[in-house]
């Protein structure tokens, strides 16, 4: 089994309750094909580089779990038959993306990085 993260950008034509129904839609299609759910962050409302479909604002949401390789062609021919997801991209994560994105929710790095308190010299 290998760690992949997807990102993908919903149509932001659609209400709320309509975002947060496919977005459940594609988490529980990812349990049910044997996925492991890592962490999941939801990005919101972003302005896109450039427009897409004549849309210049998009939905985004971010999901990183553990699958094999043959779950990961029926969730991408999942997303591109959606006309409600605009654009998707899906990469495999390796070693030391693994331990990088451990570490940033651990808070070692990245922004939320926990400032850690200067060592106090004893005086002898």
């Amino acid at each position: 089994m290998n760690q992949y993260e997807t990102t993908f950008i919903v149509t932001p034509v659609l209400s709320d309750e309509d975002v947060k129904k496919t977005i459940k839609e594609y988490m529980d299609f990812l349990k049910s094909n044997g996925a492991e759910i890592v962490e999941e962050a939801h990005w919101g409302l972003k302005q896109l580089a450039y427009p897409i479909k004549k849309k210049t604002t998009g939905i985004y949401h971010h999901v990183e779990y553990t699958a094999d390789t043959a779950m990961i062609e029926k969730f991408e021919l999942s997303l591109r038959r959606d006309e409600s997801i605009m654009r998707f991209l899906t990469i495999r994560v390796d070693k030391y993306a693994k331990k990088y994105n451990d570490d940033k929710r651990a808070g070692l790095v990245g922004r939320n990085k926990k400032k850690q308190e200067p060592k106090k010299v004893e005086e002898a």
